[in-house]
């Protein structure tokens, strides 16, 4: 395929260690082995250079994400404001190669005049604005609500300058409708986030442990942590492991009263798909349904049981392949029966059978339909 596609970053995508960058990275994979020439742009704070990137890509620039404190005092959010860079308006003034967004967080110059004419994509991963209005209720210090508050303002105001993106690719079908009423003169599809596994993979049997794991660097996940622990684990004898990004200090203090209860800090991609193929349950919570959670299709492809509260399913096609729960006694009682139950042929060949669709080798075949 004779075809080239900026990508703006929000993140460098390497390692491909939490849900957001997952997406990015494993795209990024896709397109290059369906021949798609690929420019990428990565916003640069806390994680180093990749060299590997370049293996897929035929350029890969990094700029340094503004995090100051002055940032904070624009109009527009800072997580986009912090991400604005005329280095990367210069580089993309080139050539007329179609542009792909990113996240929100990336959008800074869609609406530049200078870019008008060109083919523009917003890969949403969030309503943004309704995500950090789900931070703010659940943020504890004054400091935290008031900036949660702000933001979600912020963005709620800027998201209508995605008017200017031709195509639209939502990681939700919610999220899909939400952006087709929004936006009535832009192209919006449904294209679920990339992920590692091509393949549903599940040992059948039964596994000896329950398993929680996400970016618990991000407040949702450590609040459904916070929840799970008070609520769910402390009256469950069965052994527990808590894995992923996270500062571990902070997790270790809330685990130290449980001694059922063994902490895996910031696995390898390796380690925790071990992880995922080893556990029986895995058990997963939000207070908010926005987005796709990726961890949800990792588990769905690895993984036996799934429990889970509605919230976690918003949007999604997966309510069959998982057993809901919603209140702690709810959570409590199915993670025993689980516990207790064989993970059966059928149930693979069900899982396989609705996950056909959500393949990379699928959803980059629709990409390609789309956007070319």
């Amino acid at each position: 395929m004779n075809e080239t596609v900026h990508i703006i970053s929000f993140d460098v995508p390497f390692p491909p260690d939490y849900g957001g960058v997952q997406d990015v990275f494993f795209k990024i994979v896709a397109l290059h082995s369906a021949g798609v020439e690929l420019i990428l742009h990565c916003f640069e704070y806390g994680r180093s250079p990749a060299p590997i990137l370049e293996t897929y890509c035929k350029e890969v620039h990094y700029y340094k994400r503004k995090t100051g404190f002055f940032e904070h005092l624009h109009v527009t959010p800072y997580i986009i404001q912090s991400r604005k860079s005329k280095e990367l308006l210069d580089r993309l003034l080139k050539d007329d190669f179609q542009i792909l967004f990113e996240g929100l967080h990336t959008c800074s110059i869609i609406n530049h005049p200078l870019l008008n004419g060109r083919i523009k994509i917003y890969r949403e991963s969030n309503i943004e604005h309704d995500y950090y209005r789900g931070l703010f209720r659940s943020a504890v210090t004054l400091k935290e609500r008031l900036f949660y508050l702000v933001e979600s303002v912020k963005l709620k105001i800027f998201e209508k300058k995605l008017k200017h993106a031709q195509i639209m690719l939502a990681v939700t079908l919610s999220d899909r409708n939400h952006l087709k009423v929004r936006f009535p003169n832009s192209k919006v599809e449904y294209l679920a986030s990339f992920h590692p596994y091509d393949e549903v993979n599940i040992s059948k049997g039964k596994g000896s442990y329950i398993l929680f794991h996400g970016n618990l660097e991000v407040p949702e996940n450590f609040h459904a942590l916070e929840f799970l622990l008070d609520k769910v684990f402390k009256e469950i004898r069965y052994p527990i492991i808590v894995a992923g990004k996270m500062n571990s200090d902070r997790i270790e203090r809330r685990l130290a009263r449980l001694p059922n209860i063994r902490l895996i800090s910031n696995p390898s991609m390796e380690k925790m798909a071990e992880l995922i193929t080893g556990a029986q349950v895995h058990c997963l919570f939000t207070k908010q349904a926005t987005g796709l959670k990726l961890k949800l299709l990792n588990v769905l492809f690895l993984g036996r049981f799934v429990i889970c509260n509605a919230e976690m399913l918003s949007g999604t096609p997966f309510r069959e392949l998982c057993v809901i729960a919603e209140t702690p006694a709810e959570f409590i009682k199915k993670l025993h029966i689980c516990m207790a139950e064989d993970f059966t042929e059928e149930l693979i060949s069900k899982r396989k059978l609705k996950l056909e669709d959500f393949t990379n080798r699928a959803k980059i075949k629709e990409m390609i339909d789309i956007i070319f």
